[in-house]
């Protein structure tokens, strides 16, 4: 690991956003509706709301030490806390010069994976994001669903590129990864960026917190069938699980428990119907074998 990826961390103000919005939600408890909150402080009707929905620009202050009054929140390390997070809820993230150009769940989705311990993911059609070379995300990009001029493209694959540093961070991220047979087969690009995108999945398979695995055709039917989605996982049980699901009509961030629940069986059934890691780079191979031969 060079000393410029050792020296990288992994912190989202995000995450910091998300636990004040449940900190707030727990102190108002039963006593207030939001509206009568909004009402009692002067606020536009809806406010209280957007904040604990997660629906935030930065967090003011100010209005966190009017809540905390309100609620009767008197213990110094509980206000120290709330405050603390909309310090840090008020930073940047690295994705904010990017936010006009892509949407809010999707920005929401990168502010949490920044943070995350771990992204479980499968994919049918094409490498996963955290994955991709730069050549594949172009070329990708180019033939999406949506008509991008040359900027924009640019600039999704700048956003790619940033988020697999945290791969080599000092604490990286775990990523399990699964594809579909389809993914080594379908040409993205040329021969010679295919080929150099399955040398580049074996290279980052080496990493300590990265694993692939591949859904072979001879599995059939298996738990992926329904489409692609990807998990992040966190470590503080203050932190709830998410799952992100993309459409061509846009991105879907959902944590509701059950909801979680049932992705997280269907990617254990899914490491289950996948060929084991080993296998899976041998077949990762082969079909670099085969687009190198074609490249030459």
């Amino acid at each position: 690991m060079s000393k410029e990826a050792a020296m990288t961390t992994r912190q989202s103000p995000t995450l910091r956003r998300r636990r004040l919005s449940a900190l707030l939600k727990t102190y108002r408890g039963d006593a207030f509706t939001t509206v009568e909150v909004d009402r009692r402080l002067g606020w536009t009707v809806g406010k209280v709301a957007k904040m604990e929905r997660g629906v935030w620009s930065r967090p003011n202050l100010r209005d966190m030490e009017d809540l905390l009054n309100l609620y009767a929140v008197d213990d110094q390390r509980q206000r120290q806390e709330v405050l603390t997070l909309a310090r840090q809820g008020r930073e940047r993230g690295w994705w904010h010069p990017y936010r006009e150009m892509i949407s809010e769940s999707y920005t929401t989705y990168i502010g949490l994976e920044a943070e995350a311990a771990s992204v479980l993911q499968f994919e049918a059609l094409m490498v996963p994001g955290l994955l991709q070379t730069q050549e594949y995300a172009y070329a990708l990009l180019r033939r999406g669903p949506s008509e991008l001029d040359d900027e924009s493209v640019k600039n999704r694959v700048e956003i790619r590129m940033e988020r697999q540093k945290a791969l080599k961070a000092s604490d990286p991220l775990r990523l399990w990864a699964i594809v579909d047979e389809a993914v080594l087969w379908r040409p993205v690009g040329d021969a010679t960026v295919m080929a150099a995108q399955l040398r580049h999945m074996i290279r980052l398979s080496e990493l300590p917190k990265v694993t692939i695995q591949v859904a072979p055709f001879a599995a059939g039917a298996h738990a992926g069938m329904g489409g692609p989605f990807t998990m992040l996982e966190f470590p503080e049980p203050q932190d709830p699980d998410a799952v992100y699901t993309e459409t061509i009509t846009g991105e879907l961030l959902e944590e509701d428990d059950v909801d979680v629940a049932k992705v997280k069986v269907a990617f254990q059934r899914l490491t289950g119907d996948a060929l084991s890691a080993q296998a899976s780079l041998d077949l990762i191979d082969a079909r670099a074998r085969v687009f190198e031969a074609q490249a030459s």
